[in-house]
């Protein structure tokens, strides 16, 4: 009986040393995949088509190919990314090496196309999230009502979100943003706790470039894009002649309830576009207050709350009269 025992012992730990071997050499296999062509992993063997990716999984991919980490997959980054993915269907274990640089090119127009909504040459999360197929709950995230049309519409949802008004929406204040843009979609109920805390999760690793646990105005603005920052049109650049047109089409931008002023909301946003012309990726709350001191300050602004046409005009000539980025 107990040779038995010894015996069978031995054929366990046999077993058990052979199936450590092959797992060994299955996540060996993997890693050496991962390494040739990041994306093989995620296309199904026998099809060669992509697999449903999750949250995590996503942002895996993302953070693969935005070397950079600035929030696009552009130049380098997108033309290792176009390789790969092409590469990556095939059935054999071609080299992305094996697209040529004509065949790139050609891809790369197509793809843009198809994918960079805003025509900038770089591909954004939003529009990755596209391209590669997710947790319907998760893409979900990144089809909303988007680009707002205005920062007027960006600071009433600021001010809503940021509850303990910190000027940052923080990981529970950004889970309360997810769980209500699911609920408007009529999915909350697909959604468990466990998974909206991984949402939140990905969002933060994506979005919080500072990596503080939270989003500043910047990274936000990444999150919910604003369709165009009228001030960064070539007639506020000196290039042409600020008319009285120009003048109203601004103020009826950012006068969104036609009171006749910019106020409130309106004007944080108004500051917020401003803002951007100056700082472009990196600026908080605490840089959108003391600009705002500065540049009412500057224009001899009433104290009121409120900014007239008057007021508007005096800072869009200023404005006008700025250098242009590369020689401020």
């Amino acid at each position: 009986m107990a040779a038995n025992h010894g015996a069978g012992s031995r054929a366990v730990v046999a077993a058990t040393a052979a199936a450590a071997a092959a797992a060994a050499a299955a996540a060996k296999r993997v890693q050496i995949e991962k390494a040739h062509n990041f994306m093989r992993q995620y296309r199904d063997p026998e099809s060669r088509e992509l697999k449903k990716l999750s949250a995590n999984q996503f942002m895996d991919v993302w953070a693969h190919y935005d070397k950079d980490g600035n929030g696009y997959i552009e130049g380098t980054e997108l033309d290792g990314f176009l390789r790969e993915f092409v590469a990556s269907a095939n059935v054999t274990d071609v080299s992305p090496e094996a697209v040529t640089d004509t065949m790139l090119e050609e891809l790369k127009s197509c793809f843009m196309e198809a994918y960079d909504d805003n025509q900038d040459g770089k591909i954004d999360i939003r529009e990755l999230a596209q391209l590669l197929p997710m947790e319907e709950n998760f893409l979900l995230l990144f089809r909303f009502d988007n680009p707002l049309e205005s920062s007027v519409e960006f600071m009433k949802i600021w001010r809503e979100y940021d509850t303990d008004n910190s000027g940052y929406i923080e990981a529970d204040e950004l889970k309360n943003f997810l769980r209500d843009l699911l609920k408007e979609a009529k999915k909350i109920n697909d959604v468990s706790e466990d998974k909206l805390i991984e949402y939140t999760d990905t969002m933060l690793q994506v979005f919080d470039a500072n990596k503080d646990g939270r989003l500043q105005l910047s990274e936000m603005a990444k999150l919910l894009p604003v369709k165009e920052n009228f001030l960064c049109r070539q007639v506020f650049k000196g290039a042409a002649k600020l008319t009285k047109e120009d003048i109203e089409k601004v103020f009826s931008l950012y006068d969104r309830d036609n009171s006749g002023t910019i106020e409130n909301e309106e004007l944080k946003g108004f500051l917020k576009d401003l803002l951007e012309l100056v700082k472009k990726d990196d600026y908080d709350a605490q840089d959108l207050k003391a600009f705002e001191e500065t540049i009412l300050r500057g224009v001899g602004y009433d104290k009121d709350g409120k900014i007239s046409r008057k007021e508007l005009t005096m800072i869009l000539l200023t404005l006008a009269k700025m250098p242009p980025e590369d020689e401020q």
